[in-house]
């Protein structure tokens, strides 16, 4: 596969993008934690359903993005877009051990997939 860059920065194809409920407020931690549950579990996910969007994510070097949605409703509203643009999906809920109560969801996982597909979904949430 062609890698494209421009200067010194590659411009990636394929990227996974991680929804993160702004309403819940979590520690740095327990964000960290939740992204990276969402991150394996798309990816995962991916491997066995988008085999061929996993490994040109992977190849490319697995460009992750977090941004934040509004509360449930909202991260509800955007993992059914992503589902019906035929993209990978995770919907993340807590065990409740820590800092919310079992069954929170946290946190949506997107991809991998193709940037253009992705960002019509995510493309105006704010990073977080």
């Amino acid at each position: 596969m062609k890698k494209d860059f421009d200067g010194e920065n590659m411009r990636f194809k394929y990227k996974l993008v991680i929804v993160v409920r702004k309403d819940l407020n979590l520690s740095p931690g327990k964000l960290a934690v939740q992204a990276s549950h969402a991150s394996v579990s798309c990816a995962v996910k991916s491997q066995e359903k988008k085999n061929k969007y996993f490994k040109r994510w992977y190849k490319e070097g697995q460009k992750k993005v977090l941004v934040r949605c509004d509360d449930l409703e909202h991260l509800k509203f955007l993992n059914d877009m992503a589902e019906n643009e035929g993209l990978m999906t995770s919907i993340i809920t807590d065990a409740g051990l820590t800092e919310v109560e079992q069954g929170t969801t946290t946190c949506l996982g997107i991809g991998p997939g193709p940037n253009e597909a992705i960002d019509k979904i995510t493309g105006e949430l704010s990073l977080y």
